[in-house]
């Protein structure tokens, strides 16, 4: 279950961020309320994955799958565009969850 909870939060902070966006400062009512659920959602389930998975290896794996997939959000939905060096900071954020999924034995 406790990798149930953390793709539960990286989704809510998926759905929760990208209101955010949309909620222009919080002056649209809709896409506010849903971010507000959303980050409540995600923090509750990163709650309870912390309690199974190392705080920092949670943290980790949370923060930059999020960063990754709310990246490619921002470029489909929002129509963002990344330069060489963005892209190049993502590759290895990307690389370091990856690294510490295959190969770590902390989780």
């Amino acid at each position: 279950m406790k990798w149930i909870y953390l793709v539960i939060a990286i989704i809510g902070e998926l759905i929760a961020t990208s209101a955010l966006k949309e909620s222009k400062g919080f002056s649209i009512l809709k896409p506010s309320i849903v971010s507000v659920i959303g980050y409540g959602i995600t923090f509750y389930f990163l709650s309870l994955a912390i309690k199974q998975i190392p705080l920092g290896i949670a943290y980790a794996i949370w923060a930059g799958l999020g960063i990754i997939l709310i990246t490619a959000i921002g470029y489909f939905r929002f129509k963002q565009t990344l330069d060489l060096p963005a892209i190049i900071g993502l590759s290895l954020i990307l690389i370091g969850v990856v690294i510490v999924n295959g190969f770590s034995k902390t989780i």
